[in-house]
């Protein structure tokens, strides 16, 4: 039941991730898919396939792979969010803003 807990709580956070981002513009998007995939989906993703991959093999120690999961899912959440703070505004709310 637990290995479920986990990729239910990915799975809850990339469907409020994607009600949060909708219809924001891509600076936005990237930062809040950052943020989540950071803080919640990394975790708890990592959790879950560590302890499948655990069962699957009938090995308690082969769930140590989640420690190995877990710097690779935030690092690229992390990379998403510095993509979403680097990015610069779009072309046209760029031409917009400067015939104001």
């Amino acid at each position: 039941m637990a290995i479920f807990t986990g990729y239910l709580i990915a799975l809850l956070a990339a469907a409020i991730a994607y009600q949060f981002s909708e219809g924001k513009p891509k600076k936005k998007k990237y930062k809040i898919w950052g943020f989540t995939i950071m803080l919640v989906i990394s975790p708890s993703l990592a959790f879950g396939l560590g302890l499948t991959y655990a069962v699957l093999v009938k090995s308690g120690w082969a769930a140590m792979i989640m420690f190995y999961l877990f710097p690779l899912f935030f690092l690229i959440g992390l990379f998403v969010l510095l993509a979403g703070i680097r990015k610069k505004k779009d072309a046209n709310s760029r031409k917009d803003s400067i015939h104001e």
